[in-house]
């Protein structure tokens, strides 16, 4: 019966090592993925800024804040 047990907790470790990789496996994949979305979202952000920039200086409006 201990060979049992062994097996059993052998089994079970190997079970938990594989689900903890899988889970940094996406966890990572996730966090990548989380990152490019804030940088996309950051480049239209300043493309948007720029873009409000250039009508305010085509309808001759002054930018009060400077930067």
């Amino acid at each position: 019966m201990a060979d049992t047990d062994t097996s059993t907790e052998l089994d079970l470790s190997e079970f938990a090592d594989d689900l903890l990789q899988e889970l940094q496996v996406h966890f990572q994949a996730l966090t990548e993925t989380i990152t490019l979305k804030m940088e996309e979202m950051g480049n239209r952000i300043d493309d948007l800024q720029n873009n409000v920039t250039d009508l305010m200086v085509e309808a001759g409006i002054q930018n009060t804040k400077n930067k």
